[in-house]
């Protein structure tokens, strides 16, 4: 194969690694597929009060793109953003996107070695390699309520934030405590008239260590970049401390529970609010949040911690399962995205017609998150055991499209036309990992990092640098190579 034509499914951070790192190797005949009219990912999604990011943006962000210009070392929304499509433009990438085009089909050709795509207005067109970076949270998830299609006021989704709405003076309900909510709930807090918040788990929650940037760290990240790369390594070795916490029994662990806990006790009083805020089960089981002002804002006087689950949505009310009926004017759902869709929505169809829906029934898997078996010429950026429980996904993908341009450039320079992982290989993988998942804190407790079958198929056991050591070398021996 020489020169491929690659696609690559969505323009967020992924799409991105994968398109710059293939492109600067000389991997040209990029297109990208975005159903927006806009490059950005969740970050151009997400656009509710208070968006931003809990991983500190000298770390959530390109190694090769470091940026002297955060306003802050917790960005949000709109900044990220920003550096998303600042970075598209720098490397060449903005004009290779096709926007307004949703991939609903892809199949792979066994005789021409080729991808066909079908978008939703009808159109295919045809690749030689795909690539997958949708994501995992691009899904928004609505719970299944009896009655909320009939509720009369506004709501939506906070991924799908209504800016038209004016919630000062009103009555709010929120459904869920998740990562999202934790940020929109506080700036709610200060207008409505009153705000209820049914939680289903309360989350541990630490400290933000937030600090806005002066003009004076900007000034000298820009004119001595060795400051901007200290900052970046020394966050980044925090968080793979963080990271080590989540292995059963670990002291790390003791202490992460022990600061979330006295982070708690110090931001509520109230012993009452203060039980219902704590959790049960062992510290990163759960997602664990970072904000110093939910807390605070849950402890108000125009705010209800509700922890009866919600059974139905009335036309102007909320009742929970006591039987409790909340009397509401809009309703905010935050109960997060589809985590288990991985790609679900796209109908992906490889060697002998198999289905990747089919091959993923009992739960997503892939060796190194990034190729399945029976599926050649295919990768998948931020794919199954990618997430993370501390550190940042952009240094995961960043070793992902490091390894994928291996394979394409062993392809080119072979003169094969595929690529694909055994099934050996994958095999062999997915056994490591889902033993080393075995012996951590998400296998005690249901999370949306769980398959409804059990398995864990979102995170990554551990830190991130065993997976940039593991994914330094293509093994060649893991794939089969077929000839022209």
């Amino acid at each position: 194969m020489t020169s491929p034509t690659i696609g690559i499914i969505g323009s967020g951070f992924g799409a991105l690694a994968a398109a710059i790192e293939l492109k600067t190797a000389g991997h040209d005949d990029i297109r990208l597929w975005e159903r927006s009219d806009e490059i950005g990912g969740v970050w151009r999604d997400n656009t509710y009060p208070g968006a931003g990011c809990d991983v500190p943006s000298p770390v959530y962000s390109y190694s090769f793109e470091p940026n002297p210009n955060w306003s802050r070392r917790y960005a949000l929304q709109p900044e990220i953003h920003q550096y998303i499509k600042d970075t598209a433009d720098k490397y060449g990438i903005a004009p290779l996107v096709q926007f307004g085009v949703t991939v609903v089909a892809a199949a792979y050709d066994e005789k021409r070695a080729t991808w066909t795509v079908t978008l939703d207005n009808g159109e295919t067109q045809e690749v030689d390699l795909l690539v997958s970076a949708v994501g995992q949270l691009s899904r928004p998830k609505m719970p299944h309520i009896v009655g909320l299609e009939s509720f009369e006021g506004p709501a939506f989704h906070s991924a799908q934030w209504d800016h038209s709405f004016d919630p000062k003076g009103k009555r709010v309900a929120v459904i869920g405590t998740g990562a999202s909510a934790i940020q929109f709930v506080p700036h709610l807090a200060e207008d409505v008239a009153a705000l209820t918040v049914f939680q289903r788990s309360p989350a541990y929650i630490a400290p933000k260590p937030d600090q806005p940037y002066t003009s004076l760290h900007r000034k000298m990240f820009g004119k001595i970049p060795a400051t901007l790369r200290t900052e970046r390594h020394v966050l980044w070795a925090f968080l793979e401390q963080l990271a080590r916490g989540l292995d059963d029994d670990s002291p790390m662990g003791r202490v992460n529970k022990a600061l979330c806990l006295q982070h708690l006790k110090k931001q509520v009083k109230d012993p009452v609010l203060r039980k219902k805020l704590t959790p049960d089960y062992p510290v990163g089981c759960k997602r664990v949040l970072f904000s110093n002002n939910y807390l605070p804002a849950i402890a108000r006087p125009n705010v209800e911690l509700v922890t009866e689950a919600v059974v139905e949505v009335k036309p102007n009310s909320v009742v929970a399962a006591d039987g409790s009926e909340y009397d509401v004017d809009a309703l905010v759902i935050g109960t997060g995205f589809d985590t288990q869709d991985f790609l679900n929505s796209i109908d992906i169809t490889g060697v002998g017609g198999q289905k990747l829906a089919s091959q993923w029934a009992a739960g997503a898997r892939a060796y190194l998150g990034t190729y399945a078996p029976n599926f050649p010429n295919f990768f998948i950026m931020y794919g199954p055991n990618t997430n993370l429980g501390a550190g940042s996904i952009i240094y995961m993908l960043e070793a992902q499209a490091r390894h994928m341009r291996q394979a394409v450039d062993r392809l080119v320079a072979g003169g094969y036309t595929s690529v694909a992982v055994t099934a050996e290989a994958e095999e062999a993988y997915d056994q490591d990992i889902q033993k080393r998942l075995a012996n951590s804190v998400w296998s005690h407790c249901n999370s949306w990092y769980h398959h409804e079958s059990g398995r864990i198929t979102s995170n990554w056991p551990g830190a991130t640098k065993p997976f940039a050591k593991r994914t330094k070398v293509l093994d060649p021996e893991a794939f089969e190579w077929a000839a022209a």
